[in-house]
């Protein structure tokens, strides 16, 4: 059996008197996409930085595809995009990434054949020879999430990768993310958007204030999570009905979207129950789908009010 990609071991951080990381440990299997989630101010920032031996734990350790090395030791098989960006920006872009690629070890011809392929891959051929200020700050991300590639890492860690993405570009970074976990290499993504985590994770860690409170497979997180959840649709205005949504003997929790909503139906109550009664009300459905509970259903209850809590001094 192959070491785990990643095993955070009892590690703890302060700063200032403040704990940002608390007692965390989790492991990262290797192969396939790692998500860590929570909100703003979770401390998963503080958590990647100690991955990456940027900083040390005050407790605990961190330890990646079983070594008892540092990461500086292993840079090679290392690809890391930080949350903050970062780039030179008076070189022109081609020479930005090759430089990219020769400090990870790849020979100088290597590394200009490599940046270019990514150049091409990522729409930004044409820019090749412009200076990195020239780039909008979304070219940019690009040529900093090809830099972080272009070795070819075994263990591709990205905090908040999509941030500030188009759609378009978004999608673009996430097949190339999925076609890297297809390829036997694992990456670890940090993201307090929960939609990404659930169509692209197949393992997850939920912290909060700087504790694990979720830890398992999305389909196991899930299960264990359990509830009768409903997802529903609205034809036209759903006044009529907010008197059954309030009606604790049907619905024990609701996460209204306006046209649409998920729910946790009551203890005792049934699927049933809850759609007689909104017939009976008259209100206009297209959807009532008895759904498996969305991770964002869970990461709120999980949460709660850890997520407007705002951080004392990390961001993430």
């Amino acid at each position: 059996m192959n070491p785990a990609a990643v095993r955070v071991d009892q590690v703890t951080k302060r700063f200032a008197g403040h704990t940002a990381v608390k007692s965390l440990s989790f492991e990262v299997p290797a192969g396939g996409i790692f998500g860590l989630l929570g909100p703003n101010g979770a401390g998963k920032s503080t958590t990647i930085r100690m991955m990456m031996d940027i900083i040390e734990p005050d407790e605990g350790k961190v330890v990646l595809f079983g070594l008892e090395k540092s990461p500086r030791d292993i840079s090679e098989r290392l690809g890391y995009l930080p949350e903050e960006r970062g780039l030179y920006k008076k070189m022109k872009v081609l020479e930005h990434l090759a430089f990219l690629g020769e400090v990870k070890g790849l020979g100088v011809a290597d590394a200009k054949r490599r940046a270019g392929q990514w150049l091409e891959r990522l729409g930004l051929q044409d820019w090749a020879q412009k200076k990195v200020e020239d780039l909008s700050k979304g070219m940019q991300q690009k040529v900093q999430f090809a830099g972080t590639l272009l070795h070819d890492p075994d263990l591709v860690i990205l905090d908040e990768p999509f941030s500030g993405l188009d759609p378009v570009n978004a999608q673009m970074m996430k097949d190339i993310v999925v076609e890297i976990a297809k390829s036997g290499r694992t990456v670890l993504f940090s993201t307090h958007i929960m939609e990404q985590a659930e169509k692209m994770c197949d393992r997850i860690v939920i912290i909060a204030r700087g504790e694990k409170v979720v830890d398992g497979s999305v389909s196991q997180v899930k299960a264990e999570f359990g509830g009768n959840h409903i997802a529903l649709g609205f034809t036209h205005d759903k006044e009529n009905a907010a008197r059954i949504l309030a009606d604790r003997r049907l619905v024990a929790t609701l996460d209204d979207y306006g046209a649409s909503a998920e729910l946790e139906l009551a203890a005792g109550a049934s699927p049933d129950a809850l759609l007689g009664a909104l017939v009976r009300e008259g209100v206009g459905l297209n959807r009532f789908e008895v759904v498996e509970p969305s991770l964002q259903s869970i990461f709120i209850a999980k949460v709660g009010n850890a997520a407007v809590v705002p951080a004392i001094t990390e961001a993430a």
